[in-house]
């Protein structure tokens, strides 16, 4: 009588502020880091970050993060320091005092008033939309035109 529906499972994306893992100040790693979902960085990687593909993770290097290698992770947010490239598929967010040493390649780029970037900032072509092209309607497609420029004229 009371019960619930249950709605489909649609992982929304994930925002700045919750994480699922976080790498504390106090914290050293050595080595690549893949990882899913939220990851929050105040400490210090020496190594690759990635994220699986296809998902919509989000890297967060907080004021004491220090990150020396390349990211690859869908949205990134900067507060801290990264040595090496940058390359998101959606968004980057570099906060006021962060610094980064390595190229960037970006979809959407968000940069505050005091960030630096030592390197290349390189946008990411979009896929372009191919129109659809039929030779045999080519004709017909010329007579439309000549047609609404007539009527522009006033012809």
């Amino acid at each position: 009588m009371w019960s619930k529906k249950s709605k489909p499972s649609t992982k929304p994306r994930p925002k700045s502020g919750a994480a699922d893992t976080l790498v504390t100040m106090d914290t050293k790693i050595t080595g690549d880091v893949s990882f899913s979902g939220v990851l929050f960085v105040d400490g210090h990687i020496k190594g690759n970050v990635s994220s699986t593909e296809g998902n919509h993770s989000l890297l967060t290097i907080g004021a004491n993060g220090h990150v020396e290698g390349e990211i690859k992770v869908p949205q990134v947010v900067i507060y801290g320091y990264v040595k090496g490239d940058v390359h998101t598929a959606e968004h980057l967010n570099l906060q006021k005092e962060s610094r980064i040493e390595g190229n960037v390649y970006y979809n959407l780029l968000e940069m505050a008033m005091g960030a630096s970037v030592n390197g290349k900032l390189i946008k990411k072509a979009t896929a372009r939309k191919l129109l659809n092209h039929n030779p045999e309607t080519e004709d017909s497609a010329e007579e439309e035109i000549d047609d609404l420029q007539s009527t522009l004229d006033g012809s």
